[in-house]
């Protein structure tokens, strides 16, 4: 969700993707919308995802690897409650009538700029980090001796990640879509944090 910039936000985002004054001396015409926090978790999971990914063998490191992104997932979800503004889950989730709203304004090329995560994102949020504790989980549980040589744990683990290649192939999609129709950059704005107001 990027906090709404026209027209008028839907109930749930009147408040919720305000504009917000500039942090540290950044330029009027831009504003700070990602913390470092936001920033460091998205481009930690991009990267441990991908690594573990690419590293099923030797089993220790993807071991490693998956619980570090579950220990970085951890922070982020307690970030969603006590973090920034535009952090904060009540910030972007959307209801499910607000998420239809928006995706049917999208097909009608209608959709409104957001400043933080739009509908679509703030969705697409809550369903990658659903989908990654249920990799980190079944992971788990394959390391244990309850489950081990059961074949329905690690056929669940890898129907996850396949279901995660999947929603991550739609964000950046998204994000190329929101990018084009709203004449913005929204990769370099996750490394800066920062967005233009107008």
């Amino acid at each position: 969700m990027e906090t709404r910039t026209t027209g008028s936000a839907p109930a749930e985002h009147s408040n919720a993707n305000r504009l917000s004054p500039s942090w540290g001396g950044a330029p009027e015409s831009t504003v700070k919308v990602w913390d470092v926090v936001v920033r460091l978790f998205h481009w930690s999971t991009v990267s441990l995802f991908a690594l573990a990914y690419l590293f099923e063998s030797p089993r220790d490191l993807h071991t490693f690897l998956g619980y570090a992104l579950m220990a970085v997932l951890a922070v982020r979800i307690l970030w969603g409650f006590v973090g920034s503004e535009h952090a904060r889950f009540w910030n972007f989730v959307p209801s499910p009538t607000g998420f239809l709203v928006y995706m049917s304004n999208i097909v009608r090329g209608r959709e409104a700029r957001f400043l933080g995560h739009n509908p679509a994102g703030g969705a697409m949020i809550v369903a990658l980090m659903g989908i990654l504790v249920g990799i980190g989980v079944s992971g788990w549980m394959m390391g244990l001796d309850a489950y081990f040589g059961q074949d329905w744990v690690e056929e669940l683990h890898e129907t996850l990640v396949n279901v995660a290649l999947v929603l991550i192939a739609l964000h950046v999609a998204g994000v190329a879509l929101a990018s084009l129709r709203h004449r913005e950059n929204l990769v370099k704005a996750m490394f800066t944090g920062v967005k233009r107001i107008d």
